[in-house]
């Protein structure tokens, strides 16, 4: 990035960058990465510029906060570098009175009493490359899910045992434990995007944007096959029938979010009574009923996607979706699952900030 700058590549119009040699010293023995002069027509200013190869919350929130407390050289001015900027950004860092320029086009770059440039808009030519592409989605979102269940932690080993503890396909059937390295690539990018610190604890920070994100992020259960049945019992004796059909074929069985609305919200589903499953063909040998689609009862969900599983609330020997999962179900939903989700959101917050205390 420095040597972009160093060969004039880096321009924000019509404003153009001169680069000039020798490494400016901020307060103590620090160094700045770089130092410029701005052009535009015959009106100058110099910038000290500190350098991020990252774009990522963490690194635009460290360089901001460094730029706001270290002594400039004398007659500069400060400026960021980073490979992309966002138009939020941009407008933080006018309101701190601080340039900014990109590697795609993006900047503010403000010289009182002589100039003032704001350029957004164009695109992030500089995706993450990280290990883990998408850690909300899937099975490295029980990485982010378990904060949202237990904010703090004191070790990395910590959280690994908390999520395959609360996975109840690892400890009810075959899946293999989540490693540690998984955790710790996963536990990065949460850091980086400023939505857990690691500063004497591992602390979720911001939960309401934790949410946002799985949400954002949300891929439903890939699913194996899915059955509806017309069973000749009351709500509650079918709840009997398969929580003994769970006992006796030693088969993990979770209400769907969908279905668990009712336990969290005063939101209720019907009559319909839907179930996640891993294997389907041994629970429908020895149930009652029918299959149709015309007025069921009963809805039984084949999938092994684990995060369907994760962080179940169990009731005796039943097991409710968690609230995250009855969360991001409702979400993917219509305008009225929608309007409850914020009903469910509010019940995670209120947890949290409740055990927080």
């Amino acid at each position: 990035m420095i040597e972009q700058l160093r060969r004039g590549k880096v321009s924000l119009p019509p404003l153009s960058f001169r680069f000039l040699e020798g490494v400016p010293k901020a307060g103590g023995n620090r160094r700045f990465d770089a130092l410029v002069e701005a052009l535009w027509r015959d009106k100058t200013a110099k910038f000290a510029v500190e350098c991020k190869s990252l774009s990522t919350p963490k690194a635009f929130q460290d360089g901001l906060n460094l730029l706001k407390t270290s002594s400039l050289p004398k007659s500069c001015k400060p400026l960021l570098f980073l490979p992309f900027l966002s138009e939020q950004q941009l407008q933080e860092l006018e309101q701190e009175g601080i340039s900014g320029i990109d590697l795609c086009g993006n900047g503010v770059v403000v010289a009182p009493g002589e100039y003032a440039v704001f350029r957004s808009g164009e695109k992030n030519r500089f995706t993450s490359s990280a290990p883990i592409k998408n850690i909300y989605r899937k099975n490295s979102s029980m990485v982010a899910r378990v904060f949202l269940g237990r904010p703090s932690y004191n070790a990395v080993q910590e959280i690994r045992s908390e999520i395959n503890r609360r996975n109840m396909l690892v400890n009810r059937w075959d899946k293999k434990p989540m490693s540690l390295s998984t955790v710790s690539k996963a536990l990065k990018t949460l850091e980086e995007d400023l939505i857990i610190t690691r500063k004497d604890t591992i602390r979720l920070l911001q939960p309401d944007k934790l949410l946002d994100n799985l949400d954002d992020n949300y891929a439903p259960p890939t699913i194996k096959e899915r059955v509806r049945l017309k069973v000749p019992q009351e709500r509650d004796a079918i709840r009997e029938l398969l929580i003994k059909l769970s006992q006796t074929l030693e088969m993990p069985l979770v209400v769907t979010g969908a279905s668990s609305v009712g336990r969290y919200t005063v939101m209720q589903r019907g009559d319909l009574l839907s179930f996640y499953c891993p294997r389907l063909e041994k629970l429908l040998e020895r149930l009652p009923g029918n299959q149709t689609d015309r007025f069921p009862n009963l809805e039984l969900v084949e999938t092994e996607d684990e995060t369907v599983y994760f962080d179940a609330r169990q009731e005796g020997d039943f097991w409710w979706a968690s609230p995250v999962q009855v969360y991001l179900e409702l979400m993917a939903g219509d305008k009225r699952d929608r309007e409850t989700a914020e009903q469910m959101k509010s019940y995670i917050l209120n947890y949290l900030q409740m055990v927080q205390q």
